[in-house]
């Protein structure tokens, strides 16, 4: 684990997107420049406030702009039926699903749907097997074959 002290919201460590164990902490003056500070980062993934107060921690709560909040904890690792992190209009939002099951499946392949039509070559019956080896074959219908016929 990795506990870095900002002097300055234009650390490098502030403008990177990091993956830890690692604790970003900085002091400030006023509750509108955390606020300012947290919601200016592009990517929205996590904010936590450490605080004794309730009144203060559901004020930070209402307005980050983060899609996971710890208040006295470090962010969790998100987990069903959670997102993959971010809010919408951040680079952090890498989905509307959670990164268990079939969400995962789903953000981690790429669907494709292929529609297509082909013709039975000249001489050839669409119900009909060619002969192989110069044997003949018995000819069957292929009933699995629907040619848009009832």
């Amino acid at each position: 684990p990795t506990v870095l002290f900002h002097k300055s919201k234009d650390d490098a460590a502030c403008k990177e997107e990091i993956f830890g164990p690692v604790l970003s902490v900085m002091r400030v003056n006023t509750h509108a420049e955390a606020l300012a500070i947290e919601n200016e980062n592009p990517f929205g993934n996590a904010a936590c406030i450490y605080t004794s107060v309730g009144a203060h921690a559901e004020y930070f709560q209402r307005r980050f702009r983060a899609a996971m909040i710890g208040v006295n904890i470090g962010i969790p690792v998100p987990r069903e039926p959670f997102s993959f992190g971010g809010m919408y209009g951040t680079l952090s939002k890498y989905g509307d699903m959670d990164i268990t099951g079939e969400g995962c499946l789903e953000f981690f392949t790429n669907r494709r749907k292929i529609t297509s039509k082909w013709h039975a070559p000249p001489g050839l019956s669409a119900a009909a097997e060619p002969a192989t080896n110069g044997h003949s074959q018995r000819q069957e219908v292929d009933q699995a074959n629907f040619n848009g016929q009832m």
